[in-house]
């Protein structure tokens, strides 16, 4: 749990323009670990080629990143106390920049994945740093909620930006650019974090809870497996039993173990107030909601559509420059409207936009960049809203666990919007898939698109025709499902926030 309200060096109103500083050093930081995310999303039609990546192995290239991330950041935070919070946040950058490395030159998908996870870990390092150096240097609310709003408009832009950096990068490089490109800015941010960000030491004596940790990380990772195998065509059921198992298991010791420890990782008492319980479902969903519309969006683009990879990046754009413009906006907005008022409003604009996407989707380019505006400057105040009132809501000495719940929130959020909207793709594809009885294809293009068209290119010209327009109309029905279950997902959450509001 990061102590937010003490330092060895506090920033204080003197220091100017330094505090804006360090604002910028914590948020080229968070744009690294953000983009990371969904960077690969176009890259990852052309990197599944090159690697010759199965479905299964496509999406945990994509989720081993997020997964460790979330399982680390709550006792990151404590052992950021305890080395402290600069000591931790150089090394994770140096952590990071060499995961980038490897993933860069990856020769194989299992190696890719390992890599991911790497890149996790110094990701989760730096992650506690960016929200508690704000609550510390920000002492004045309204300076706070701006700086948060921009905090938040850099999470949810620079999510929406990844695969524009992925297409512009791919338009000129090979696929490792997208890992490569982050060395350069870590050597950058090194040496300006070191002299901006005030030194200090260790703030507490708390034990920090390695183990707690672990079982939270594997219990996700348990879930996940299995709700990926349950959106396969034909599922391995005693696999996907033993993964929801040892994930069920996993997580009740980890809650048992939070209960009854003197210094939990995370104190459960905080749901308790109904303005930090909401706030975090909100940023929750609102991440999975983006994150899960992401992933299909640039594949649509580039496999059925055939756009570049920067073409599929550019298209893109409208949420992403929409989301940027809403965090700031919406954290001045904040103060006056209140977050019961903001939240269910800023869901609804989300979902709105989500719906309205699917339903202009051939209609023409203008109603699909006003649908995804709308989309993005929902989604932008939607994680605006909840992290400040997750960090106002939060009594002082937990406040360094309220950000890192914040974080969970949303790097969580994204790993659930890939497990889930991932699996109902490809459970949506795999049923939808009427593959000419007459022709011996091996049972792998049911699995996914990528791997279909990969088929496709060793065949007789005809068949190779038919396979790809029975594979791009499977592709399309899943597509259609995943952002339809979004824009209900946000709804659902619209409804309920508003509830929820009033209710306290």
């Amino acid at each position: 749990m990061s102590s937010l309200h003490t330092s060895s060096h506090p920033i204080n109103e003197s220091s100017g323009a330094r505090r804006w500083l360090v604002l910028a050093v914590v948020s080229v930081a968070l744009l690294l670990i953000v983009i990371d995310m969904t960077v690969l999303y176009t890259a990852l039609p052309r990197l599944t080629h090159d690697l010759a990546a199965t479905a299964s192995a496509k999406l945990w290239i994509v989720n081993a990143y997020a997964l460790v991330v979330s399982g680390l950041l709550l006792g990151m935070g404590t052992l950021g106390d305890r080395l402290g919070h600069k000591r931790l946040f150089l090394a994770g950058l140096v952590v990071f920049g060499v995961a980038s490395l490897a993933a860069a030159f990856a020769a194989n998908a299992n190696f890719l994945i390992g890599a991911r996870a790497f890149l996790g870990v110094g990701a989760a390092m730096m992650m506690p740093a960016t929200l508690s150096l704000i609550r510390l240097t920000f002492a004045d609310a309204h300076e706070r909620a701006l700086a948060i709003g921009i905090w938040a408009s850099v999470a949810s832009g620079g999510a929406a930006f990844g695969p524009i950096v992925g297409g512009a990068l791919l338009e000129h490089f090979w696929w490792g650019s997208v890992f490569l490109i982050n060395v350069p800015i870590v050597l950058v941010a090194l040496p300006l974090a070191w002299w901006l960000i005030p030194k200090g030491g260790a703030t507490s004596t708390q034990p920090w809870d390695w183990f707690g940790s672990l079982l939270f990380m594997v219990g996700l990772i348990g879930l996940t497996y299995a709700i990926k195998s349950a959106g396969k065509p034909s599922p391995d059921w005693p696999a996907l039993a033993a993964a929801l198992i040892v994930g069920t298991v996993f997580l009740w010791a980890f809650v048992r173990r939070q209960q009854r420890s003197e210094h939990p990782l995370l104190d459960f008492a905080l749901f308790r107030n109904p303005a930090f319980s909401g706030a975090v479902v909100a940023a929750l969903v609102a991440a999975a909601a983006l994150i899960g519309m992401e992933l299909v969006f640039s594949q649509r683009l580039q496999l059925v559509l055939g756009y570049s990879p920067l073409d599929a990046g550019v298209a893109i754009m409208p949420l992403a420059l929409a989301s940027f413009v809403a965090g700031p906006i919406a954290g001045r907005l904040l103060p006056r409207m209140g977050a019961a008022r903001m939240l269910p409003i800023a869901l609804l604009t989300s979902a709105l936009g989500m719906a309205g996407y699917l339903m202009v989707l051939d209609m023409g380019l203008v109603l699909s960049v006003l649908s995804l505006a709308i989309l993005g400057f929902g989604i932008g105040a939607t994680i605006t809203a909840a992290s400040s009132t997750i960090m106002q809501s939060a009594p002082p000495e937990r406040a360094g666990m309220a950000a890192s719940v914040e974080e969970v929130s949303y790097e969580l959020g994204g790993a659930l919007g890939v497990t889930f909207m991932g699996s109902l793709l490809t459970f949506i594809y795999g049923r939808s898939m009427d593959v000419p009885q007459t022709a011996a294809l091996p049972g792998t293009v049911r699995d996914s698109l990528d791997e279909a068209l990969l088929v496709a290119e060793h065949l007789p010209p005809a068949l190779a025709d038919v396979l790809t327009s029975v594979a791009n109309t499977a592709f399309n029905q899943g597509f259609n499902a995943v952002i339809g279950a979004s824009a209900l997902l946000l709804f659902a959450t619209a409804v309920w926030s508003r509830w929820h509001a009033r209710r306290r």
